[in-house]
């Protein structure tokens, strides 16, 4: 690969996507995702293998094909007969989508952490098997020729790229597993995991945890400063999420899957966590309610049966250390919603203080709704433990004009709408108070403002509207010239109207 290609790698993660894309051929996006992925999977821990595998090689002390060597370094044991070569070797041949399926199988029998994880999918008759052979081409390609630290960064980049561009491909389904990357990046930004336990109990493909690693690596911290814990109710997002989690080599053994999901089958019913980051599923419906009315978990008030908002807001603060902090997304009803008692929950969690921040975030983020979504903050480190003493005051940021678009239905906030966000906020807690309110994008709000308001918490009632900035054009002139458009277009209907008589007489027919 050229230096090129690397410097510029969404460019080069594009080009990728689009090759794979056309060897789908007739086979949908939701199923072909776990052919793709999965192929990056192999290919990484193959990678991951061979690296130790020629160091050991070199080692004369060492036996290259120990499985307690990999064990001790805690790189997956890949068997002779699944490595990368030999299935790149036999790419060509008819029989590659049982080998594939065979050699999934077997990964997973020598390490026990990836038991029922991998995709056995290859083998089957939608498949073409010489797309299949071109798509194992496609993938040996990835970071050829690198040294394989960097060879293996690039191939989790690319499994991330395209965990998203499957999640624009499905619409709808793939805003299941996949929350875009620039909200996720807000969240863990926003809520800063340097160290301590990190949960999200709607994981989907664990973008949350990803992020949460690279900021701890960012910071200069170690992998083992943070430890994940999660859950998922899908078992093919499960899978992704685990394999998503294994090629960054985050310890996924306490991200469980059930049928039940967090509510009705808690996997982790005594964790307390210091960090909890979700995106869970809007306004859901028939979630369980009434097969749990006396649950401890609801502390603020029974949730509605027909919306489970305040039921995962609830079920996250349960979970929440006595300093802990949490971010999760939610839809613009959360914030004013008084319906089956979301009033009065609302209004007891900020009158126990525990709401920090609300964020609302533009249209057309997400894949999967048109929803206006927004961002909660809530927090147990509100009267100091390092920051600023906040009690009685909660901080609006109206985001809601950020962002730009990428394509013609999805939006992204850039680097720098991520960094203002997350600036404001910060500042807003330091103790040095470098915060200031900006009309008609944020303002720390008290009590008493809140409840003028009913407990309504949408930040657009409490920052304003911004001043409209004087271009220097003096009022006579701007009329002037705004007369003088508005001549010229009612000329224009005068003369579109008298074609359209005429045209309209031609066939018999008079206005």
């Amino acid at each position: 690969m050229s230096n090129k290609e690397t410097n510029n790698q969404p460019n080069f993660e594009q080009q990728l996507f689009k090759a794979a894309d056309k060897l789908r051929k007739n086979i949908d996006a939701a199923e072909y995702k776990n052919v793709v992925l999965g192929l990056i999977f192999l290919k990484y821990i193959s990678d991951s293998f061979m690296e130790l595998h020629q160091k050991l090689d070199a080692d004369k002390l060492s036996d290259a094909e120990d499985k307690d060597e990999y064990k001790a370094k805690n790189v997956f044991w890949v068997p002779k007969s699944t490595r990368w070569s030999n299935l790149h070797a036999n790419a060509k041949l008819p029989s590659i989508g049982k080998d594939l399926d065979d050699a999934m199988e077997a990964i997973e029998k020598e390490n026990p952490t990836l038991k029922g994880i991998l995709p056995k999918v290859f083998a089957k008759p939608n498949l073409d098997k010489a797309a299949l052979g071109g798509l194992i081409d496609l993938i040996s390609d990835i970071a050829l020729g690198r040294e394989a630290d960097k060879s293996k960064d690039i191939l989790g980049r690319v499994y991330e790229y395209f965990l998203g561009e499957f999640a624009s491909a499905e619409g709808k389904k793939g805003g299941q597993f996949y929350t875009p990357k620039s909200i996720v990046k807000l969240l863990v930004e926003m809520i800063e995991p340097y160290s301590g336990r990190v949960y999200d109990p709607c994981c989907g493909s664990g973008g949350m945890f990803v992020m949460s690693d690279k900021f701890v690596h960012e910071h200069q911290g170690k992998r083992q400063d943070i430890a994940v814990y999660g859950q998922e109710s899908n078992q093919t997002t499960y899978k992704l999420c685990r394999m998503n989690l294994a090629i960054r080599g985050i310890d996924g053994s306490q991200v469980i899957w059930n049928s039940e999901g967090s509510f009705l089958k808690d996997a982790h019913p005594d964790l307390k966590a210091d960090y909890i980051i979700a995106n869970p599923p809007f306004n859901q419906k028939d979630w369980g309610q009434e097969l749990l009315q006396g649950d401890p978990r609801w502390k603020y008030g029974l949730p509605p049966k027909n919306g489970a908002n305040y039921a995962w807001m609830q079920h996250m603060i349960y979970h929440l250390s006595p300093k802990g902090v949490l971010g999760l997304v939610l839809s613009n009803g959360s914030l004013a919603s008084n319906t089956s008692g979301e009033g009065e929950i609302r209004q007891r969690m900020i009158e126990t203080d525990l709401v920090d921040c609300i964020v609302a975030l533009p249209k057309q983020l997400f894949y999967n709704t048109g929803i206006p979504a927004c961002l909660w903050f809530l927090s147990r480190k509100r009267t100091g433990n390092g920051d600023r003493k906040r009690t009685g005051e909660i901080l609006f940021i109206d985001a809601s004009e950020m962002g730009h678009l990428i394509d013609r239905t999805h939006r992204e906030l850039s680097d720098e709408d991520l960094d203002k966000i997350t600036r404001t906020y910060h500042g807003w807690r330091d103790k040095k108070r470098k915060y200031e309110d900006e009309k008609g994008f944020c303002k720390s709000a008290t009590i008493d403002d809140l409840k003028k308001h009913n407990f309504v918490l949408t930040p657009g009632r409490y920052v304003g509207i911004p001043d409209e900035v004087d271009d220097g054009i003096p009022f006579e002139e701007k009329m002037g010239k705004l007369t003088k458009q508005l001549a010229e277009q009612l000329e224009k209907e005068k003369k579109l109207n008298k074609e359209i008589k005429k045209q309209l007489k031609k066939v018999g027919f008079e206005l």
